[in-house]
């Protein structure tokens, strides 16, 4: 074979490359179209039956020189990258997307700005026992230059025995103590019931980690104007966060804070297992602002301070870390929680290693 030839055949060889590409890309777009088609009517996106269809009548129709389980093997790669076109589509769509929203969202909690590339600590009790034990906290939290004040009212517990937290009682303790500091108070809600009535006393809506995929309640934190603190269920993806935070979003509030808190895995050498390489993704897939829960994450003071350096370390713009006045006696998780003197060695330390500069 002369040169020319070889040419020759090569150009049709292109020729024949950029048809394929041509109808590749045309069977993207019908893809795409059938896409919304299922996703406006809620059929799954995979049909199973339909791909052994398209492979059988592909069978039908080859002709060579290619054996069927070679063509077969092609199209299946073509049909998996029909269906992440879809995902992707989806994915675009998300009012949470970084791809919707280029610009990261702040949002600004009476100044403490959370996602503007400073990085935030909260801290408070685990649950609100009474007001002399809020205010001991907050005050020290208030000396050292923390405003985020944490407290849980409402506590859902494994247990029906266990301490259920004092309720409307507690949102008022943490009320009183917050405007007698200028401080900013952070506690879970649980039932859409209490959503109303929280208002008049938070400054930022908890959803806790059993609540995280409790939609009626999303849909009503999604409805107020009202900053949410959004935490990951202990066996929730990354993407069910994220489909979490949607929920709220999708109501119009945009003053949402994603909090990775650990997830439950087979190790039992912490109460939780802190996935870390969830604050990049968070941030790469969201424009939302990401905090870590090192308290619950690994439910021992001893790993507050390691976990909260490596949280800043990887770009987390807050650590929630919890703190009483004598975890000895306290109502809930005494063995997590810092007293002041072990609270004041954190922060020094913290300080110290120039991962955090208040």
């Amino acid at each position: 074979m002369s040169n020319e030839q070889l040419d020759a055949l090569r150009e049709q060889l292109d020729d024949v490359n950029v048809k394929l590409l041509e109808m590749i890309n045309e069977r993207g777009r019908l893809v795409r179209e059938i896409g919304d088609v299922k996703s406006k009517s809620g059929q799954k996106r995979f049909d199973p039956v339909r791909e052994r269809h398209m492979l059988d009548h592909i069978a039908e129709h080859n002709e060579g020189p290619f054996y069927t389980s070679t063509v077969q093997h092609i199209f299946k790669q073509i049909f998996q990258a029909g269906l992440e076109l879809q995902e992707d589509d989806n994915r675009k769509e998300l009012l949470v997307s970084r791809k919707k929203k280029p610009e990261d969202t702040i949002v600004d909690l009476k100044g403490e700005k959370i996602g503007d590339g400073s990085q935030r600590l909260v801290a408070g009790p685990c649950s609100v026992e009474s007001y002399e034990q809020v205010y001991e906290v907050a005050k020290f939290m208030k000396s050292q230059g923390i405003r985020l004040l944490r407290g849980g009212a409402f506590k859902p517990r494994t247990s029906p025995y266990d301490f259920q937290g004092l309720g409307k009682e507690g949102l008022e303790i943490l009320r009183r103590v917050a405007d007698e500091l200028d401080m900013v108070v952070i506690s879970e809600i649980v039932s859409p019931q209490d959503v109303e009535m929280s208002l008049d006393y938070l400054d930022v809506i908890q959803v806790g980690a059993r609540n995280s995929q409790n939609f009626e309640l999303l849909k009503e934190v999604g409805g107020v104007d009202k900053p949410v603190l959004m935490k990951r269920g202990m066996s929730s993806t990354i993407d069910e966060l994220i489909k979490g935070a949607e929920y709220i979003l999708a109501k119009g509030n945009e003053n949402i804070i994603l909090c990775e808190r650990g997830i439950r895995t087979y190790e039992k050498a912490t109460r939780n297992t802190l996935d870390i390489s969830a604050v990049p993704i968070l941030k790469k897939e969201t424009h939302l602002p990401v905090m870590v829960d090192v308290t619950h994450s690994t439910g021992r003071r001893d790993l507050l301070e390691p976990t909260a350096r490596a949280a800043f370390a990887i770009g987390a713009d807050a650590v929630m870390a919890e703190v009483h006045p004598d975890p000895a006696v306290a109502l809930s998780d005494s063995a997590q929680q810092m007293d002041l003197a072990q609270f004041e060695s954190f922060l020094d330390s913290l300080r110290a290693s120039g991962l955090y500069k208040l």
